[in-house]
């Protein structure tokens, strides 16, 4: 057998289709196995597998063992000449495998082969070549060095960033997306070193390949995709404990004395470094508007006053200043809020949010003011021009940070979108959108170019000869391919071709999920599971929130008059105090649906979309808590308590 192939999974289940769908296509003309070992999954990647791959084999763990047992437990049963440890969340081109074995074949000395990998949007990723963490590569790695310097060969030894990328290298690591492995020195070397639990795991392997007389290289003559962060978000603080702890177990297991001391050192330093920014980062990340709102409304309030005061009173000194330290902190604190609580901070860019909440909080104010005490009201006046400057300076600090970021002034929230693939899959991929209330603006399919005369349809703007110039001249945003019609290898082509400012995914054939991934820190997308459902929305998740506490303390203040009209009066009362301490929402999933977990994740509720009605049928089930998901209103929420109203006595055992 020339080649069997290994990939762990844990809930990545629409990404593993698709990886299992390019890999099919990869060994159509090998002698290989494939092996999927799901580590525990709770997203039905067990059951898919089972259905859509009946030829794959497959180990099912009842726990998380980790990445490198996992790959332990199917590579002591491989039987091909080489071994491919193959990530979950990567694309192979039609030909990877074959070119793969060509080149292990005609170079003896090969112990470990990677390829170059691309990201979602068609940008190399460095990580295809690294070398070996030493203390100081591993210094100018965890310190930004490399980032700063990234041809240099003193800075950037840990990516080898220049080395050309287009180029055949002896390389010391290869990236565990893609691990090709002679399965001779694999016996010769020993297996994935179960210390560790994920990360660190390739790094030791590769090093040790070496160690054992073989070469590891980097092969760029085919590429795959490597979405990235299906497992672990690279922003978040485990990525920094658990990438840096590997780096550790490495150290002290191959380095000796000093060396070992100072990399363990280094690593332990960089954990909190990498800890003070990420947590630094992300704070800004979700703090900058509110702050710079509130120190612009709350500057511009003092100056208003004084230029108020001398135009109306003649007097720049006119008002008391304790309404800078008493009134104007209350009315900065009541529009930042107010833009909070209508999702203006969730979507900083939606202007019409915006203005809407700072609307209403204006509304809000004005109300409070006027049942004041006539000493505590100072002016109406400041407050009608106050609001007005908070418009003007919110918006104002939107555009700023819109033209800095090179972001798109008014950008539609539906992009301009063109579909590549015949006419099957294109009617597909919109039936799929609309499905799913995806915003977007058809422009027309581009269609494959086929070896027969390709004849153009209504809705065709050209071929794929012409995607480039097509992209530019309708000015595309984003691009959907269909698989099924197209080869791997040539999305990737166009995809690296086009560039990063536009936005792709990937309709798998058969499948219903449509994949993209815009950057290589952040989680993949899937139309199907969590774009435009408003439940994952944070302003409705506010909403639901907020409605579930008030509910519950409205009723618990009522209990004398309702616990009557309610059928369990004891489960009742336990189910008023679990949602108040948010341990269940009044409405939730329908508990029968076996795929809700791939739904935004929310509360059990002590009632469901589909309270009141006998449904055995699951996909109904399922495609009544999507609508639920997707359409989400508090009114919703409200409609069904009222009408089941005698079923909040539910008991949580029998929401379950």
């Amino acid at each position: 057998m020339q080649l069997s192939i290994v990939i762990v999974s844990y809930n990545v289940r629409h990404f593993l289709e698709q990886c299992l769908l390019s890999v099919a296509r990869a060994v159509e003309n090998m002698d290989a196995e494939v092996w999927v070992v799901d580590n525990h999954s709770a997203d039905g990647s067990v059951e898919m597998v089972r259905r859509r791959f009946p030829w794959v084999r497959l180990i099912a763990n009842q726990n998380n063992p980790g990445f490198s047992v996992a790959n332990n437990q199917a590579l002591r049963q491989c039987r091909g000449k080489y071994h491919l440890l193959l990530n979950p969340d990567t694309v192979v081109q039609e030909d990877t495998f074959q070119r793969c074995y060509d080149f292990a074949e005609a170079h003896p000395d090969l112990g470990g082969l990677g390829v170059r990998m691309l990201d979602g949007s068609g940008r190399f990723l460095p990580e295809s070549k690294r070398g070996l963490p030493t203390p100081w590569v591993a210094f100018t790695k965890a310190f930004g060095l490399s980032r700063l310097f990234p041809t240099s060969t003193r800075f950037n030894e840990y990516h080898l960033g220049y080395l050309a990328e287009d180029e055949v290298h002896r390389v010391a690591v290869l990236a565990g997306a893609y691990m090709w492995l002679r399965a001779s020195a694999l016996k010769k070397v020993g297996l994935l070193d179960e210390t560790f639990f994920m990360y660190g795991e390739d790094i030791d392997l590769s090093y040790r390949i070496t160690q054992g007389g073989y070469h590891n290289y980097y092969y760029p003559h085919t590429s795959i995709l490597h979405y990235k962060g299906e497992s672990t978000k690279r922003g978040s603080l485990n990525y920094v404990r658990v990438f840096y702890q590997a780096m550790v177990i490495f150290a002290r297991k191959h380095f000796a004395g000093s060396r070992a001391s100072l990399l363990v050192w280094m690593m332990q330093a960089a954990i909190y470094v990498r800890a003070v920014g990420t947590v630094a980062g992300n704070l800004w990340r979700k703090l900058c508007f509110p702050v710079m709102d509130a120190v612009g409304i709350y500057l511009g309030l003092i100056t208003l006053k004084r230029l108020w005061a001398a135009y109306h009173f003649g007097d720049a000194d006119y008002f008391s200043d304790h309404i800078n330290w008493v009134h104007f902190p209350g009315y900065t604190l009541l529009w930042t809020g107010s833009i909070f609580l209508g999702g203006g901070y969730d979507r900083p860019y939606d202007y019409g949010r915006l203005l809407r909440s700072l609307a209403l909080g204006t509304l809000l104010l004005l109300s409070v003011y006027g049942l004041l005490p006539e000493q505590l009201r100072p002016s109406r006046a400041l407050l009608v021009l106050g609001a007005s400057w908070a418009v003007l300076i919110t918006l104002f600090l939107r555009a700023a940070a819109q033209m800095m970021s090179h972001r798109q002034l008014g950008a539609r929230e539906a992009s301009r979108l063109l579909i590549v693939g015949g006419t099957a899959e294109t009617e597909r991929t919109l039936g799929l959108l609309q499905r799913v209330g995806a915003k977007a603006q058809f422009i027309g399919r581009v269609r494959p170019i086929t070896g027969a005369d390709v004849v153009i349809g209504e809705e065709d703007i050209g071929t794929t000869d012409r995607l480039s110039t097509l992209a530019r001249l309708y000015r595309a945003e984003e691009i959907i391919f269909c698989s099924a019609d197209l080869d791997i290898g040539d999305i990737q082509r166009w995809m690296s071709e086009l560039g990063p400012d536009l936005q792709y995914r990937i309709l798998p054939e058969k499948s219903s999920s449509i994949i993209g991934s815009h950057r290589s820190d952040q989680r993949g997308t899937l139309y199907t599971i969590d774009v435009n459902l408003r439940i994952d929305d944070p302003t409705y998740r506010r909403g639901k929130w907020l409605f579930d506490r008030a509910l519950a303390l409205v009723l618990l203040f009522s209990t004398p008059l309702t616990i009557w009209m309610v059928s369990n009066k004891g489960g009742y009362l336990a189910n008023l105090l679990s949602v108040l301490v948010g341990r269940l929402s009044w409405i939730g999933y329908h508990p029968g649906d076996p795929d809700r977990h791939l739904l935004p994740k929310i509360k059990r509720g002590v009632l469901n979309p589909g309270s009141g009605t006998i449904i055995e049928d699951e996909s109904t089930l399922h495609h009544l808590n999507l609508l639920y998901a997707r359409d989400y209103r508090i009114v919703d929420d409200w409609q069904l308590v009222i009408r089941h109203f005698p079923s909040l006595g539910r008991r949580p055992a029998e929401v379950v």
